[in-house]
């Protein structure tokens, strides 16, 4: 063969080598990034070629299928979108799928390989979808979002014993079946909600963060009855009023400058929510012991999942003195999430023990067979069992005879802890108005509750936990028990 023709030969082999080694490359190592890509047409052809499954609260479903008549032959529908968006999140023929829609997407469109039985298998067909059985309680989360009443926020409500998640709003909150589809009118509501930096379709009660303030303080309560400082909640503190920061001229006073916070002791310190005994109880703690508390409560725990991801909530490191005095009162750079003060207060009220947070019971295929069982899960020990009894008491008398009068319920003991956080640049911003809760009707029945509103068109003067947030516990507790 003339050497012309070899070249060209090999050179063509080569071509034809290189094309085989690419096509392998393709099938094998990037078959899954293909498969998954909400590009893929063929992805939402198979989803939504048939009825999806259902995500249910109390036992209904608060999702639905509805007939397109086109090659998407099925869309997503929701019964009380707005309402329920934080729990379910949406499944979009053209925009993808969030939260529970997401997280369970090939169980809802029947291609999970557990719910397939052996005819399906010899068949290659994939089963009807299955079910995903929220331990949401419908009373519960129409009752905070009532309560909120279009106010920007969000409320978490937890049962102490379980980690059970009863009840997740947020506000503003958005309609899925708006942009369910593929229609002009859908990529209109799209172009609406990406408007705001979607801050509607995002879950504040699990992914935004925000200065936990005065709710804090019980965080830093526990640390100084777990390490010794002060045997109980009666004992008085030292604590002078104003406390000066420590290597400042700053003096931290108190909202009520008549309050009794001069040497309070933990439980009037709590009932007045004095910022001069807090601050100088961190600085006494360190930074350690403090931290170490802090991490007990679920602070800087890398991956928090319920089972959608929640955000970090943060106690910072390397703290200055001044700046370590101000964590004491949930200031500075702590940040936190709803849902991790509502498991600040259902840790105190299972006597120290932090559950698992969870919003799912269970997985069901469509005949209600359990496909998978979320069983209750102890997350941390956060405190003694004494030191926790010694918080509950002190959280009544906050409800009973302090700032959270108005989170009080007939015939329920309730205890609870406000917070105004600061909010920007030297409190630029409109604080932010918090509430955490226990409560226990007596029967072995509790919940524990964390609300933050955020309302940007309050008056500053009018924005207290106290006067926005706890009357919003206070009908989430009312629904949970009936009253």
């Amino acid at each position: 063969m003339h050497r012309p023709l070899r070249r060209a030969a090999a050179f063509c082999l080569l071509l034809v080598l290189l094309l085989m080694a690419r096509a392998t490359w393709l099938t094998v190592a990037k078959a899954d990034s293909y498969d998954n890509n909400p590009a893929n047409a063929r992805i939402a052809i198979e989803r939504y070629g048939k009825p999806l499954g259902n995500i249910l609260v109390g036992g209904q479903p608060v999702t639905g299928s509805t007939p397109t008549g086109g090659e998407l032959a099925y869309k997503r529908s929701y019964t009380d979108g707005p309402l329920y968006a934080p729990v379910t999140g949406y499944s979009s023929q053209a925009y993808g799928s969030t939260q529970l829609e997401s997280l369970y997407s090939g169980l809802l469109s029947g291609t999970d390989p557990r719910l397939a039985g052996p005819a399906d298998a010899l068949t290659r067909t994939a089963p009807p979808g299955g079910d995903v059985v929220t331990s949401i309680d419908p009373k519960v989360q129409k009752a905070a979002w009532d309560a909120l009443d279009g106010k920007q926020g969000a409320a978490v409500a937890v049962d102490p014993a379980t980690g059970a998640v009863l009840g997740l709003v947020s506000t503003a909150s958005f309609d899925p079946s708006a942009i369910a589809g593929r229609s002009n009118a859908d990529a209109a509501a799209w172009k609406l909600l990406s408007a705001d930096s979607g801050s509607a379709m995002l879950n504040h009660a699990l992914r935004s963060t925000y200065a936990p303030g005065s709710t804090f303080k019980l965080v830093t309560a526990a640390a100084a009855l777990e390490n010794g400082l002060y045997p109980d909640v009666d004992t008085p503190t030292v604590s002078p009023d104003p406390y000066t920061l420590p290597d400042t001229r700053r003096q931290i006073t108190n909202e009520n400058p008549a309050a009794p916070c001069t040497n309070a002791s933990l439980r009037v310190a709590l009932q007045y929510s004095c910022n001069n005994v807090f601050a100088k109880l961190a600085a006494d703690l360190g930074e350690a012991r403090l931290s170490a508390q802090a991490a007990k409560f679920g602070f800087n725990l890398g991956t928090l999942d319920i089972p959608v991801r929640a955000a970090t909530s943060v106690y910072p490191d390397k703290l200055e003195p001044s700046q370590l005095a101000l964590t004491g009162i949930g200031q500075f750079s702590v940040t936190a999430t709803p849902l991790q003060m509502a498991m600040v207060s259902s840790a105190i009220a299972d006597g120290g023990v932090l559950m698992q947070p969870s919003m799912v019971d269970k997985l069901t295929d469509h005949e209600g067979r359990t496909v998978e069982d979320f069983k209750p899960q102890q997350l941390t020990r956060a405190m003694s069992e004494k030191t926790a009894r010694q918080l509950q008491s002190a959280m009544v008398t906050v409800v009973t005879a302090g700032t959270g009068t108005a989170a009080a319920v007939d015939g329920v003991t309730v205890g609870g802890k406000t917070g105004t956080a600061q909010n920007g640049v030297n409190n630029s911003g409109t604080p932010y108005a918090w509430f955490t809760s226990y409560a226990d009707d007596g029967s072995g029945h509790r919940i524990a509750i964390a609300v933050v509103v955020v309302d940007g068109a309050a008056n500053r003067s009018d924005v207290t936990g106290g006067g926005l947030a706890a009357p919003v516990a206070k009908a989430m507790i009312k629904a949970a028990f009936g009253k």
